[in-house]
């Protein structure tokens, strides 16, 4: 009888000690699990890490803590000199410091890029916010106009703007996101649509939650992932646009520089001085990269298919 007690005795202390070794597993939040996600893919930290790198050279690279110089003043007798411990990035043809002018173009670029890409935002999300709630004959009235708006070219829209009115930052920032919101308001209205008849929706406005409730409280945040993601690939194109147009001379006034308007004054001596063309070309495209990086690995990261 001892025996059997103790082999009862024994499989009782198994069986808790078998109950204690197995824990719920914590709960996640979603927002924590795409950060970790995030953070394991490398392509997109390096892209973040250099990223910060610019933004951070965009604003401390031309003061006097990296250069003596400053982006307009010349020095005819030191033109068009090669990179040295004295003029980093070289000169250009006027004498001026390619090191200084290289970062104030950055500090253009990136200043355009990110306005028109938050304008964008907020346009095309309330736009397509107001077309995915409403639906019927107001999201028809209201996708056709953004259609109609659509069909125009893009850049060519954005240059007769430019000749139309005074070339500058504010100028360029406007005829960019003259039809620049319109992807992310389509994006935004098939997030809505999509998540409006869902049950927390139907329950919410059986609890009498207002319009403004239903959209800012519950569609809005659960959309907010192909939000980021559109945004943050937005932000290249508007750069890319940027130097596109100040390559072909509607950017900038000069003196000040920008990636593209720098791009532009060095074709004329490429194959004699060609870091004037590598150190604003290669910036450009280093940021732009890293920002097509970032992005892709926030869409992986956001995407709830892709959750475990």
């Amino acid at each position: 009888m001892s025996g059997m007690n103790n082999n009862n005795n024994g499989t009782a202390n198994t069986d808790l000690n078998s109950q204690a070794a197995v824990k719920p597993q914590e709960s996640i939040s979603l927002f924590r699990d795409a950060m970790y996600r995030l953070a394991t893919n490398k392509a997109a930290m390096i892209s973040l890490g250099v990223l910060v790198l610019v933004v951070l050279f965009a604003i401390i690279g031309p003061t006097s803590l990296f250069t003596k110089y400053n982006y307009y003043s010349n020095d005819l007798l030191n033109s068009n000199a090669a990179p040295s411990a004295d003029h980093w990035f070289g000169t250009d043809d006027l004498g001026r410091d390619v090191w200084v002018r290289t970062w104030v173009g950055a500090r253009v670029s990136l200043t355009v890029g990110l306005a028109a890409a938050l304008i964008d935002l907020v346009i095309g999300v309330i736009y397509g916010a107001i077309m995915g709630f409403y639906g019927g004959r107001v999201d028809g009235i209201m996708n056709k106009f953004s259609e109609i708006l659509y069909s125009l070219p893009y850049m060519l829209v954005v240059i007769l703007l430019l000749v139309v009115l005074e070339p500058s930052l504010t100028t360029i920032i406007i005829a960019l996101t003259i039809t620049g919101w319109i992807s992310m308001s389509w994006i935004v209205r098939g997030e809505i649509m999509q998540l409006k008849n869902r049950d927390f929706i139907l329950a919410a406005r059986s609890m009498g939650a207002s319009t403004g409730r239903q959209l800012f409280r519950h569609l809005l945040p659960n959309a907010v992932g192909p939000i980021i993601v559109t945004l943050t690939l937005s932000i290249p194109n508007a750069i890319f646009a940027e130097a596109f147009l100040s390559f072909l001379g509607l950017g900038v006034s000069a003196p000040r520089s920008s990636l593209g308007s720098m791009i532009n004054d060095a074709l004329t001596g490429w194959t004699l001085y060609p870091w004037r063309m590598w150190f604003p070309a290669g910036l450009m495209v280093i940021t732009m990269l890293a920002f097509n990086l970032l992005g892709d690995g926030l869409r992986d990261a956001l995407d709830p298919k892709l959750r475990k």
